[in-house]
């Protein structure tokens, strides 16, 4: 599944093409893709047509597009997407052939460049866009990346704010640490204790800060919890320079193209390979209906 990075190159490359744009048609192909929707399809193609989009933002692996009101200045309401497993937000063409697997088309009319397509494609149909109303948040601050508005869809509302979040708070961070006995490996794919993170990202940051999967996460020190968090930080940010973690043809971005840090994983996927730290294999084990593998000499379980 797309975690922060993948979902953070997708609205970067959308914004500059719909900040502005006017919504000049909707097509739904498959009402599969409206799940979180409050009506179907032939309401989300009325309720957007003739509206025009502000901008593009992201909290997590959450994408809203706000749409400028009707009456008044502040947006009330936006497009929101959460592309699944194997969703993808593509930039295409006006008039361009359907893509493969393509659930929703957005032709729009940009004032600088001119007529585009926003397709939304999804191979598993896990992925869904909505129309949902925007709500304040409750610390007063930009709802998420990419907006200063101080808003996020409904849908979004639980979800908290991820580590390169500027309002994202340390503290709370490490106090909902100490509140937790599970293992520091399903907090931190927890979206209500920090978003943006999933399986990918926590082995390799669990990888770099030298802490064991099923770590208990009150045990944590404060020194030790600084540490993961800063490693959380240092490998999301070294993911999105390198554009995401592509493994198939799944994850690209709304050009259609693939992210490479895959070549830099140094824990997640690479069992029975050398640890670049130690030299010894990383091992595969099971959590939950996934996988962590990890060094169990680097990393090492206190007991």
């Amino acid at each position: 599944m797309p975690e922060l990075p993948e979902v953070e190159v997708v609205r970067a490359g959308l914004e500059p093409a719909v900040a502005g744009a006017f919504i000049a048609g909707v097509t739904v192909s498959d009402e599969r893709a409206l799940t979180r929707h409050a009506g179907g399809g032939a309401h989300f193609e009325s309720a957007l047509t003739g509206r025009s989009i502000e901008g593009a933002a992201r909290r997590g692996k959450f994408l809203w597009l706000p749409l400028l009101p009707t009456t008044g200045e502040v947006p009330v309401d936006a497009i929101v997407g959460h592309l699944g497993m194997s969703g993808q937000l593509l930039l295409r063409a006006p008039g361009a052939p359907a893509e493969r697997h393509e659930r929703i088309r957005l032709d729009i009319e940009h004032p600088s460049h001119g007529e585009l397509a926003v397709v939304f494609a999804d191979q598993r149909t896990f992925g869904s866009l909505a129309i949902d109303a925007l709500i304040p948040t409750p610390d007063a601050a930009p709802g998420g990346r990419g907006t200063h508005a101080a808003a996020v869809p409904a849908q979004v509302a639980h979800i908290a704010r991820d580590p390169l979040d500027p309002a994202f708070s340390d503290r709370a961070f490490r106090a909902a640490l100490g509140r937790k006995n599970s293992a520091i490996k399903r907090v931190l794919l927890d979206q209500t204790v920090l978003s943006g993170v999933g399986n990918i990202y926590a082995d390799e940051a669990l990888w770099a800060a030298r802490i064991h999967p099923e770590t208990p996460a009150q045990t944590l020190s404060t020194r030790a919890a600084n540490r993961l968090l800063l490693e959380v930080r240092a490998v999301l940010e070294k993911a999105l320079a390198e554009g995401g973690t592509s493994f198939d043809a799944q994850y690209v971005n709304v050009n259609g193209q693939a992210g490479y840090f895959a070549h830099s994983l140094n824990a997640y996927g690479r069992t029975g390979q050398p640890c670049p730290r130690c030299g010894r294999p990383i091992v595969r084990v099971s959590f939950t209906n996934r996988s962590s593998h990890y060094c169990p000499h680097c990393q090492r379980l206190a007991r």
